[in-house]
């Protein structure tokens, strides 16, 4: 068996068709789609709602973290439409389906950070439900998923850069305990990755990215073959070993469009 995985989709949906359609076992590790295409203001869900030249400031102000200013804009965005909440309802729903046809019905799927859970399952439905906190055995293996990004410190929640956008975002103790329902596995499939610094640290904005809380600890005690994630889209390092464990970041599909492939003998 043949597993590709590939994460941080951001909307590449005629990739993701062409994976799925080359794959023996898809699993997708989440990032659906993108709020902001920062190499093109015109995509992601602000450049499709608003246009390229209102985004263009946003992506400005995210790139010199200028977050104070950056959540004004966002707001004042959204608050300059009548409808924001359905309006990006629309938009998000009507990629999902792209991405539900493209995928189809058998491939492994969670969700990332970006992605909203709720809209997810208003399209996929019981066709295709993202899998979180859940284990499927796959030739033999015992394949876990956690979906979503995490609060940086415990007892935190994220609110959202906006009342509109709710991304599929947790608090630290309930990405935790995804993990630890888990139990041992072989493979370890998360959106984020593990709190190691190398797989963190993104080399063109310079900082620590998002990580899982319990994902480390779950790699010393139970030791599984691989871990897999994404999110980081230019990490220091892309594969490094704990242990037993290869942890490998699958790659940023939005702009190189091929998965990372397991063979299971």
């Amino acid at each position: 068996m043949r597993l590709s995985f590939v994460s941080d989709v951001h909307g590449n949906v005629a990739g993701l068709r062409r994976a799925a359609r080359e794959a023996e076992q898809l699993v997708v590790l989440g990032d659906l789609v993108d709020y902001v295409d920062y190499h093109d203001p015109a995509g992601g869900i602000l450049g499709r709602i608003f246009g390229a030249k209102r985004v263009q400031p946003f992506i400005e102000l995210r790139l010199a973290g200028d977050f104070p200013r950056l959540r004004e804009l966002n707001s004042a965005l959204w608050a300059s439409i009548p409808d924001p909440l359905g309006t990006l309802s629309d938009v998000v729903a009507a990629l999902y389906r792209d991405v539900l046809a493209a995928v189809g019905p058998d491939a492994l799927l969670t969700l990332g950070n970006v992605d909203v859970a709720e809209l997810w399952t208003d399209v996929a439905g019981d066709q295709l439900p993202y899998l979180d906190g859940q284990v499927v055995e796959i030739a033999g293996r015992r394949v876990g998923f956690v979906g979503g990004g995490a609060s940086r410190r415990p007892g935190t929640v994220f609110g959202g850069p906006s009342q509109v956008w709710r991304p599929f975002m947790r608090s630290h103790e309930d990405y935790r305990a995804a993990v630890a329902a888990l139990g041992p596995v072989d493979i370890l499939c998360s959106h984020v990755p593990p709190a190691i610094p190398l797989l963190r640290y993104d080399v063109v904005p310079g900082r620590l990215e998002m990580c899982g809380p319990g994902l480390v600890e779950a790699i010393d005690e139970f030791g599984p073959a691989l871990s897999v994630h994404g999110h980081v889209h230019q990490p220091i390092a892309r594969r490094l070993r704990r242990g037993r464990t290869e942890c490998v970041n699958v790659g940023h599909f939005q702009r190189f469009a091929t998965p990372f492939e397991v063979e299971l003998r």
